[in-house]
């Protein structure tokens, strides 16, 4: 179990990084299932789900999956300036 000052890092983050489409909080979409951290390894591991929210829409993909790299991209950037994460 995560220390809870640990806990609120990773809660603001996922606070501060937004759909760029709604401009809600990954927080609120459900996006990141899961995050852990490996102190002893100082390794984070990131759980995501965007797979359940693709549209149905074929022509719809492209911009959804640039939609997801903006927010993948400003996920690890937020996480890379709050802790310290090997390239």
């Amino acid at each position: 179990m995560m220390n809870p000052e640990m806990t609120s890092k990773i809660d603001s983050i996922l606070e501060r990084v937004k759909d760029p489409e709604s401009d809600l909080p990954v927080a609120r979409l459900g996006l990141v299932k899961r995050v852990r951290y490996n102190e002893e390894k100082q390794e984070m591991y990131i759980f995501t789900d965007f797979l359940s929210h693709r549209p149905a829409c074929i022509s719809c993909e492209g911009i959804a999956m640039a939609i997801m790299s903006t927010i993948l991209k400003n996920l690890e950037s937020e996480f890379k300036k709050n802790f310290r994460i090997l390239p």
